[in-house]
């Protein structure tokens, strides 16, 4: 899916001011409300944009630890154990992968002890064989989409 130059304009202002009403945004784009929905509509149906809820901090929310925890699985029970990640609510992402095992998984906890419990949760899974822990000390790159939307829009200006 191509991305234009007002599509990049309309990304930036929606991770800017994520609040704003879709009316405000076609005032401040100097465009029509019916082609900002048009356009809107087109990134939602097109996968660009995937979501409109609020970031939550886990931190926040009293599970300050992330780790990201790799799990090797027995082979032929990836898409098990991928279905029983859902099921543990402090997994807040997984991924299948390449390399130093078969997922990895972000996973929050209230501190060290909980995260503990939470692996040995993991480990005790049907088809899990090994896992292996890192524990993240300070998050250096918060997670951000601007940058990138910003170098689309370079590009779609070229």
């Amino acid at each position: 899916m191509a991305v234009d130059e007002l599509d990049t304009r309309i990304l930036r202002l929606l991770l800017e001011q994520p609040r704003t009403s879709v009316r405000e945004y076609a005032r401040i784009l100097g465009i029509a409300r019916g082609t900002l929905q048009a356009r809107l509509d087109r990134l939602e149906r097109d996968g660009v944009i995937t979501g409109s809820g609020p970031a939550l901090s886990p931190g926040a929310l009293g599970h300050p630890v992330l780790a990201f925890v790799h799990i090797e699985v027995t082979q032929g029970h990836l898409d098990d154990v991928g279905d029983a990640l859902a099921a543990v609510p402090e997994i807040v992402e997984a991924f299948s992968i390449t390399g130093g095992g078969d997922l990895l998984t972000r996973v929050v906890a209230r501190d060290n002890a909980h995260l503990e419990d939470v692996i040995q949760k993991l480990i005790s899974l049907p088809g899990v064989v090994r896992t292996r822990t890192e524990v993240a000390l300070r998050e250096r790159v918060a997670h951000r989409m601007l940058p990138l939307v910003e170098s689309v829009g370079r590009a779609a200006r070229k």
